[in-house]
This record gives structure tokens, C-alpha cells and sequence, in this order.
């Protein structure tokens, strides 16, 4: 019994540091096909990817959930969840639009132009407005389940100013922020963090990085592992 207490008692430790996953989404408690919106910057909007609108990562993400589901991208380039960033998230139609698509599931993508030089002086806001941010859609009559993402990694020596030190900095206010507020996780920092080659300009994921992310966040809505994307290049 000692031996016993001993190896799980750490694990324990380890597991109360993180937001408890939320119990997988099922469509059949919904009248409707399921709404998630995915805000986010250029990642998710899908820059680079060619035909984004079926290959970004909510593009995929809507080939693999099927007809029961509708993903909307409101992915937007270059902004920042910062209010005090170059290009603030909340300044733009997407946001309005999100709010405005009445969303059951909600997946936050921002931060990665948030570690950009001009932007990191700010950084002592980051927490604060990502509460906001999150608040604005939890008011929503169709009080939304909401889903923070760690963002993707950033391949050194990193590109257009996004470096890793400060991601990796985000990562941690993110997940303290989604177990104080009890919201969910979509690590897509994992799912791409041994895989390089799959953001060709150390930013932006390629078709098949996409892909990748596509199945993380499927996985953390269903529960289920993704079958094979269904995006074309």
C-alpha cells in the first residue's frame, strides 16, 4: 500500500495543476447541427494553405465532426488578443460575427502576435483581456462550452518577430487562466511541437499541419480519435 501511495500520490499532484477535460460534446443533445466558432489570427484563418475555406485547420475540423456540426472560421491575419496590440482581434467584423453566430462551442486561438516586440510590452494585459475576451461569449444566450488553445510552437529562430520564449510564456498564463475559469484545453502546441517541417515558415502550419491541428481539437470535442482528415492540396 505504501509503494502504492507513493507513485500516485505525484501523479496527483500533477493532474490538480490542470483543467479538468470537459465531457465530450454529443450532437443528439442538440435540436440543431452543432455550433462552434473558432477565433483566432492567420493560423486559423488558414494563410498560406491553398482552397483555406475546406483546408485551414477549421476547414478540416468541419470535414472530420460531419453534418451534425458547423464550423465557422473567424480566424482574422496579423491580430492580437492584446487590446493595446498593432492589430486588436476585437476591433474586427470576425468578432462581432462570432458573438453574432450564437456558438454551442467556442475555440480561442490568439497569442502568437502577441509575442512580438511591439506587442510584448503589454504583456502584463495578456490575462486580463483573454478574461474578457472569454466573458464576452460566456454572456451569450447560448452559453457556449469554450476551449482555450495552447498555441502552436514556434520553431527557432522563430519569424516576423513571433519567437517561442514568450509563447511558451502565454502557455502558462493560458493554462492557469482555463483551470481558474474552468474551460477546456486543445493543446495545439502538442500537436505540432516534434513536428517543424510542418510549419515551413516556423509560423504558420502547411496543409498537412492543419490537418494535425484539425484532429487535436477534434479529439477534445468528441472524446474520439480523428479518422484521416479529408483536405486536398
Amino acid at each position: 500500500m505504501k509503494l502504492i501511495h507513493r507513485v500516485l500520490a505525484p501523479l496527483f499532484v500533477i493532474g490538480s495543476l490542470q483543467a479538468a477535460a470537459p465531457k465530450p460534446i454529443d450532437p443528439a443533445d442538440y435540436k440543431e447541427p452543432v455550433k462552434v466558432a473558432c477565433v483566432g489570427d492567420s493560423i486559423t484563418q488558414g494563410s498560406g494553405i491553398a482552397d483555406p475555406a475546406r483546408n485551414s485547420y477549421p476547414g478540416q475540423l468541419q470535414s472530420l465532426l460531419g453534418d451534425k456540426w458547423k464550423v465557422g472560421n473567424y480566424g482574422v491575419s496579423g491580430r492580437t488578443l492584446l487590446k493595446k496590440g498593432d492589430f486588436p482581434y476585437w476591433n474586427e467584423k470576425a468578432y462581432k460575427d462570432a458573438l453574432g453566430f450564437s456558438p454551442d462551442v467556442v475555440i480561442i486561438m490568439l497569442g502568437t502576435n502577441d509575442t512580438k516586440p511591439q506587442n510584448w510590452k503589454h504583456e502584463a494585459e495578456f490575462t486580463a483581456d483573454y478574461t474578457e475576451l472569454v466573458k464576452s461569449f460566456q454572456t451569450l444566450e447560448s452559453k457556449p462550452r469554450i476551449y482555450v488553445c495552447r498555441p502552436c510552437p514556434v520553431p527557432e529562430p522563430g519569424n516576423f518577430g513571433i519567437n517561442e520564449k514568450n509563447n511558451k510564456e502565454w502557455i502558462k498564463r493560458i493554462d492557469k487562466m482555463a483551470k481558474e475559469m474552468d474551460l477546456g484545453i486543445i493543446d495545439m502546441h502538442k500537436a505540432l511541437d516534434d513536428k517543424p517541417e510542418l510549419l515551413p515558415d516556423r509560423v504558420h502550419p502547411n496543409l498537412e499541419g492543419a490537418g494535425e491541428m484539425a484532429k487535436a481539437a477534434y479529439k477534445e470535442l468528441t472524446g474520439k480519435k480523428a479518422p484521416k482528415t479529408a483536405a486536398k492540396p
